[in-house]
């Protein structure tokens, strides 16, 4: 999917608003949702560092751990979202 993000100064281009889906926090969401594929996303807490660096936490669905061999995916997924996005994530399920 071609997505479009807009910053503070849309208005040079023309824009009246700017969409809420060309934020970038939006994009980043969707493609959030994309690099996990098949699975859901169960929840997401953001971890702040003592050293102010951010790491956001994805939790998966639990029902799909055993599903597609997704548990050996779960480096890949942080690593396309690294390389997409700049941002540091960790993919996981919740512990029951």
């Amino acid at each position: 999917a071609n997505r479009t993000i807009l910053d503070k100064n849309f208005r040079r281009k023309g824009l009246q608003v700017r969409p809420r889906s060309r934020t970038l926090t939006s994009v980043h969401e969707a493609m959030l949702e994309d690099v996990v594929g098949p699975t859901e996303i169960f929840g997401k807490r953001t971890r702040i560092g003592v050293d102010g660096s951010k790491m956001m936490k994805v939790l998966l669905d639990p029902k799909d751990k055993d599903k597609e061999n997704v548990e050996t995916k779960l480096a890949t997924y942080a690593a396309v979202y690294k390389k997409l996005t700049n941002k540091e994530a960790v993919f996981q399920f919740p512990e029951v």
